[in-house]
């Protein structure tokens, strides 16, 4: 399938620099010129959602008619490459589910391929971050239901993870979003992601258990009950430094201001000496560093001497 080129800026890009030629002041538009600026403006919006309603028609049709015009599942992916640059510009995120494409985007994270289910997810992420009118409109399309699904039971490590992706993006600074994730058994999903081998599933998982265990402090009970603190402390021995920062993080997270869930009757007391442990031999492996791994692991150590504090109520060695 022939890709159609997007908007063509070159007249207003010859008529801007016919402006100003970045040596003196631009002079004061006249009356006539702004006129022809305006039009040229709204002419390529209308350009852009043209186009969107094209990718929107592509989108709901059906798959066996698109074979059969020979599009391929590679011709779908440069499609939603496409679609996802439009959807940086927040009013054409929005414009998405009025023209009716959202509702075939999401339909999308059913598709048979894999590549095309994260791609989907890719851009449903892109739509919604910072974005509550189209977290919303996901909301109420099922949007959350089918993340959850692919980020859960996905056969494929990477589509799992741009799902991961996308519900973090849908249910930042969205209650309804949260409240949806957590009666999902959303924590059980972040809990199986710490588990896996993939080091970028893991950070994925470690920065949204951040962002919820921030959110609500009484999700630590959640977490502890989940055990997350014994998944936490292994990951505090990662060899990607990422992912112990982000351990280290989330180990702080479950004791400040509730000491209790770790140090209390909660935890078992050889978990408390096995985090002794483990905390140890990383502030043991720090302290042979070179004096140039110790400025980048500056964080790292931070959070180290932190926890120790927390746990231990005294300074740590570092």
């Amino acid at each position: 399938m022939a890709k159609e080129e997007g908007p063509n800026w070159d007249g207003l890009l010859k008529w801007s620099l016919s402006h100003s030629d970045g040596t003196r002041p631009t002079r004061q538009m006249s009356e006539e010129d702004r006129k022809w600026f305006a039009e040229a403006m709204q002419s390529q919006t209308v350009d852009v959602v043209k186009r969107l309603k094209e990718i929107t028609q592509v989108m709901q049709t059906p798959q066996q008619v698109l074979e059969a015009h020979q599009v391929t599942s590679q011709d779908i992916q440069d499609l939603l490459d496409e679609l996802q640059d439009h959807v940086e510009s927040i009013d054409l995120a929005n414009d998405l589910h009025s023209i009716g494409g959202l509702v075939p985007l999401l339909g999308y994270l059913e598709h048979s391929n894999a590549e095309i289910r994260a791609k989907s997810a890719d851009v449903v992420s892109t739509m919604v971050e910072n974005n509550p009118r189209s977290q919303q409109s996901v909301m109420e399309c099922n949007g959350l239901e089918s993340l959850l699904l692919n980020f859960t039971s996905d056969i494929d490590m990477h589509s799992r993870t741009q799902a991961l992706g996308a519900i973090s993006s849908l249910i930042r600074n969205n209650s309804s979003g949260i409240a949806g994730f957590r009666t999902a058994n959303g924590y059980t999903g972040l809990r199986d992601a710490l588990e896996s081998d993939s080091v970028r599933f893991q950070r994925k998982a470690l920065n949204l258990l951040h962002y919820l265990l921030q959110e609500n402090d009484s999700d630590c009970d959640i977490a502890i009950e989940l055990g997350f603190h014994g998944l936490l402390m292994r990951l505090v021995s990662s060899s990607d430094a990422d992912v112990r920062e982000a351990a280290l993080r989330g180990l702080l997270d479950l004791t400040k201001d509730r000491k209790h869930c770790i140090c209390g009757s909660t935890i078992k007391k050889e978990d408390n000496e096995k985090l002794r442990q483990i905390l140890q031999e990383r502030i043991e492996g720090i302290s042979f560093m070179s004096p140039e791994d110790l400025s980048a692991a500056k964080e790292e150590r931070e959070l180290l001497d932190s926890l120790w504090i927390a746990f231990y109520n005294e300074p740590s060695f570092l």
